[in-house]
């Protein structure tokens, strides 16, 4: 009887504990505490299709909004500080909440790396989905989002042969730096292959480089014409690829395709 009075007080004592530390933030604070609600919905006065937002909103926000709901667990810590250390560096790398407050083109970017970050299993992450299975991003929500991710600059159609000024590799590094080393790099691969030397390269050939089926046999090489209508719009060039990202404009694609010309030594 003792012992069991012991463990009962043992077991109070460290479940208040738990209760208490879970106000320390030892890796920031983020707000799992607050009253959340409708005063903070996710992309919030953007053209964002509601559907978009629907899937975003159930297997996203948790860690990438202001909208994270508060499961029984984050009361308790230590798992209330692993959560917080997770939701504030999902936070960093984007904030749905505060989607209007990026560029066009950080939404567009962002939007790509959603759908690539998905269809690569790596979001949402796997310790995340052991206990949310019910955030598990399905078929019909990826083609929903890589749809969403392919019109969120616009429609591009007419515009592959729409000639710009001769391309600016000034230009196209700025635009390397903002839109593309997301997913790429020059001289490593990341999500996407290493791009130095692309121009002039055949498509799929980068030896330790997992190519969709799609691109391996695609038989082409990556040139002034090959690199324009690839990122006017990859899948009506090469359809079954995995590339979800897009540049609309002539000029834009121009002074990128200078810029990967310079670091090919063409």
């Amino acid at each position: 009887m003792i012992w069991a009075r012991t463990t009962a007080l043992f077991c109070a004592i460290a479940l208040a504990a738990s209760f208490a530390l879970a106000r320390i933030h030892p890796f920031g604070d983020a707000g799992l505490f607050r009253t959340t609600g409708a005063e903070d919905p996710i992309m919030a006065g953007s053209s964002v299709p509601a559907e978009v937002r629907a899937i975003l909103s159930a297997k996203c926000a948790d860690c990438h909004s202001l909208e994270t709901r508060l499961h029984f667990y984050g009361r308790m810590a230590p798992a209330s500080w692993l959560m917080e250390h997770d939701i504030n560096q999902g936070r960093k790398a984007m904030n749905l909440t505060h989607w209007s407050a990026y560029s066009p083109d950080q939404q567009q970017t962002l939007a790509a790396k959603i759908v690539q970050e998905t269809r690569e299993t790596k979001m949402p992450p796997a310790q995340y989905l052991l206990i949310h299975r019910d955030s598990l991003v399905t078929e019909g929500d990826l083609r929903t989002l890589a749809a969403w991710a392919h019109g969120s600059e616009g429609s591009s159609s007419g515009q592959a042969n729409t000639p710009g000024s001769e391309g600016d590799p000034s230009r196209g590094a700025a635009i390397f730096e903002k839109r593309c080393v997301g997913c790429h790099a020059l001289t490593a691969n990341h999500e996407g292959p290493r791009l130095q030397g692309v121009y002039g390269r055949a498509v799929g050939s980068v030896a330790d480089f997992a190519y969709s089926p799609a691109l391996k046999k695609a038989n082409l090489v990556w040139d002034q014409t090959t690199l324009d209508k690839w990122l006017t719009d990859p899948d009506a060039f090469i359809p079954g690829n995995e590339m979800d990202f897009l540049i609309s404009k002539p000029q834009e694609r121009q002074d990128l395709i200078a810029f990967l010309k310079q670091h090919s030594g063409k």
